[in-house]
């Protein structure tokens, strides 16, 4: 696939992923690559994955959630079940050039693993997520059940678990597994050698618990982390209903914030009337956070006072940290929304125009409306006419790859076709 003069100046531009993947995790692992110019190669059972209808969905029943975690990728669908659908994937990985044999996915399939694809692919990066480190499956849900949230979040007074709506292990597992194949890209340049990464989603939620404190928390304390509703636990932070009936969250990370706060607030001087009685010291965030609840009841009635405009107007000068809740059709609405250069309207085939975001990562060659989801299947044909004449590759290269008339005949796997051609001599296959 040619690059044009702004694709080459993207920071993984020539870069070549096969993804075969499903949900979250691994489609948003190659995204973040294609969103940084890596072309990235989502492979397909015939009819799509089983994440191809997952909600949400536009008015015409088509997949929002598919289309928002493939931008920017190619498409090719073949029939994973035959030995001929098999052996193209495996061409693929073994022909896509220098900057290639990059494999993706969360898929079991014992003849995509690891071992079954490095003969053909010496140099073979393979990461595979899975869901325990044990082999055990696991999803986001499950993970999170695991891993203490559910039992940690919401008011004190609740007793059952309460699931957060983002699934944010799958988020960072996604993350994750870009920097991962990105680490290994960087020691094969070095070294010549590839190597396998599994990426279990367990042990990134058990990671990130260790890493925030909590797991060393259970560890120490037998009490555990209290329930504390929408407060900032160890600080002074909560949400507090306006005049106007939204709903705003408070934040005091700093001393400096805290009297920012008290002062707009005006309450100041009853702040310092309660510390004292209390013998605290609202300065520190221990003493604030043990007295969480009478601050809270001290400052409530100033925002109950006020529209939610009047009190943008106070605290926009301060340097106290605030925002008001709002809903997704909200954030969609806001032409601050839609003035962000991260965000841009793209025709999405299928579905129509809609909002969608690229990477945060801005800098040159990332810029711009993020190229829409491919239609599911679309790239078929042209990737496999890529891979049998080798015009992805440069030069020779092809030939290389594929050891150029020692090739085996590929399959296409194609549901139009059981044609079969040299990879890299072919110039055309035969259909039968």
């Amino acid at each position: 696939m040619q690059l044009d003069d702004e694709q080459n100046d993207a920071p993984l531009a020539g870069l070549r992923v096969i993804e075969v993947s499903s949900f979250v995790a691994a489609p948003l692992g190659g995204m973040t690559l294609a969103q940084l110019g890596a072309e990235v190669i989502r492979i397909d059972p015939l009819g799509g994955a089983p994440d191809t209808t997952r909600w949400p969905l536009a008015p015409d029943g088509k997949s929002l959630y598919w289309a928002g975690l493939n931008k920017g990728k190619r498409s090719v669908t073949l029939d994973l079940r035959s030995a001929g659908g098999q052996r193209t994937v495996r061409d693929l990985v073994a022909g896509s050039g220098p900057d290639g044999g990059i494999v993706l996915t969360n898929a079991g399939y014992p003849w995509l693993s690891y071992d079954a694809l490095r003969d053909a692919r010496p140099d073979l990066i393979h990461l595979h997520v899975t869901g325990g480190h044990d082999g055990k499956p696991a999803v986001d849900y499950t993970v999170n059940a695991a891993v203490g949230f559910p039992l940690t979040t919401g008011d004190e007074a609740m007793a059952g678990p309460v699931n957060h709506v983002l699934p944010a292990w799958d988020v960072a597992c996604g993350l994750y597994a870009a920097v991962g194949i990105l680490a290994a890209e960087r020691h094969r340049r070095r070294t010549g050698r590839g190597r396998a990464i599994t990426l279990p989603l367990a042990d990134v939620a058990l990671a990130v618990t260790g890493y925030l404190g909590f797991l060393a928390e259970g560890q120490l304390s037998a009490a555990g982390r209290p329930r504390i509703g929408n407060h900032l636990y160890g600080g002074f932070a909560r949400d507090f209903r306006t005049g106007s009936g939204d709903s705003v969250m408070i934040v005091t990370l700093t001393a400096r914030h805290y009297a920012d706060l008290a002062r707009v607030t005006g309450r100041t001087g009853a702040l310092a009337a309660v510390e004292q009685a209390l013998g605290a010291d609202f300065a520190r965030d221990s003493d604030r956070y043990a007295h969480r609840e009478v601050i809270a009841a001290l400052l409530a009635p100033w925002f109950a006072e006020r529209s939610t405009d009047e009190v943008a107007a106070a605290l926009g000068g301060t340097s106290v940290l605030w925002e008001r809740y709002r809903t997704f059709a909200e954030l969609a609405a806001d032409p601050v929304t839609r003035a962000n250069p991260l965000v841009g309207l793209i025709d999405q085939p299928g579905i129509g125009e809609i909002l969608a975001t690229g990477t945060p990562l801005a800098q040159p060659g990332t810029g711009g409306a993020p190229p829409p989801a491919p239609v599911l299947g679309a790239d078929t044909e042209a990737v496999l006419r890529e891979l049998r004449d080798g015009s992805h590759l440069p030069g020779q290269a092809a030939a290389t790859r594929m050891g150029a008339c020692d090739a085996s005949p590929i399959p296409t796997g194609s549901p139009s076709s059981s044609a079969t051609s040299c990879a890299p001599c072919a110039t055309s296959p035969t259909r039968r």
